[in-house]
């Protein structure tokens, strides 16, 4: 199966109900939109956003508990809660990734801010890369081993994975820009299973490359539209956000074949089989269909997040409206 194959399922027909206007924000709290979201051990879910107040807690909910994190990014970008439940952001236009308590104290970063490694890169356009380089240019997501440690995608103005300790040693790195296995355009999305293979959303490349700890090869799921970010629920079912082909598409480029699909979720097995899929973006601010899903999660319920970059990816080239959804929750109403 290739990316060319897309049914037009709606979620309900997997046991989910989406509501797009779960989180109840207050009036002075808003977002133009959503990067990340993550929940932690008590499925609260933290949303990363782009407006004022960056990361917003909500209860299963969508009551706002708390909210942290202004001035502190330059833009957010990926979100990861460790099972000790801190807070790793990752600041793609600041070049920096950090760790924080849950409650905002921030206890570590990685990287310069504001000060980009040398990768020839002269803008956030992966074209303009010319060779990879060392930690960071515009890094993108972090993943936790289950022996705690760290792999962070490096990104949009890098080609490279990086492998750091716990404590933020930089272990060693992997990747180059290109097309064959091992290379990136666009490394966006990164997760690890409990065997510790690493799942890599090689988004511009349309594939998932699938890596052994040391970094080695192992291969790939090629059924995709421009993946974003992986995530495996507790089951082992590997949730893939896929941005499609109708949002956030790079100046110059083109549909790949006519009926291109827009933004969707994919669900498959661990070992690659399509179990679900739905949305393609042809009413993408319709409830349970998407513009530009950019982050997934799944809590301890069974209940998925997605969180859609609409702003930047065409509402603010009126391709979609200002207020077409950014976060969706999609209720488990039956097993799978």
């Amino acid at each position: 199966m290739n990316a060319a194959s897309r049914p037009r399922f709606s979620c309900r027909e997997f046991g989910f109900e989406p509501d797009d206007r779960w989180a109840k924000l207050p009036p002075e709290i808003t977002w133009p939109e959503v990067a990340a979201v993550a929940t932690d051990s008590r499925d609260r879910v933290y949303v990363f956003n782009r407006g004022k107040v960056p990361v917003l807690i909500f209860d299963p909910d969508g009551t706002l508990l708390a909210s942290w994190g202004q001035g502190l990014f330059a833009r957010p970008h990926g979100l990861t809660i460790g099972p000790d439940n801190a807070v790793y952001c990752t600041d793609d236009q600041g070049h920096v990734v950090s760790k924080f308590t849950s409650d905002g104290h921030l206890l570590w970063s990685l990287g310069t801010k504001d000060r980009p490694s040398d990768t020839g890169a002269t803008s956030i356009d992966f074209r303009t890369i010319t060779h990879a380089g060392p930690p960071f240019h515009y890094p993108t997501n972090l993943a936790v081993s289950p022996e705690g440690e760290l792999y962070i995608s490096d990104g949009y103005g890098n080609a490279r994975v990086h492998k750091f300790a716990a404590d933020g040693r930089l272990l060693f790195s992997w990747g180059e820009p290109g097309t064959g296995p091992g290379q990136f355009r666009v490394p966006h999305g990164i997760t690890v299973d409990r065997d510790g293979t690493v799942f890599l959303a090689d988004r511009e490349n349309s594939r998932v490359q699938l890596f052994a700890p040391d970094g080695r090869y192992l291969s790939e799921w090629t059924d995709l539209a421009r993946p974003s970010q992986v995530f495996i629920d507790r089951s082992g079912d590997v949730f893939v956000a896929e941005l499609g082909f109708r949002a956030g598409m790079w100046p110059g480029t083109t549909l790949p074949y006519p009926d291109a699909p827009g933004g969707r979720l994919s669900v498959f097995d661990r070992t690659g089989r399509l179990r679900a899929r739905w949305g393609g973006g042809e009413d993408p601010c319709a409830p349970g269909d998407f513009f530009a899903p950019h982050d997934v999660c799944v809590d301890s319920r069974g209940n998925v997040y997605v969180a859609e970059v609409v702003w930047s990816a065409g509402a603010n080239r009126g391709q979609v409206a200002a207020d077409c959804h950014s976060l969706q929750k999609f209720t488990l109403r039956r097993a799978q």
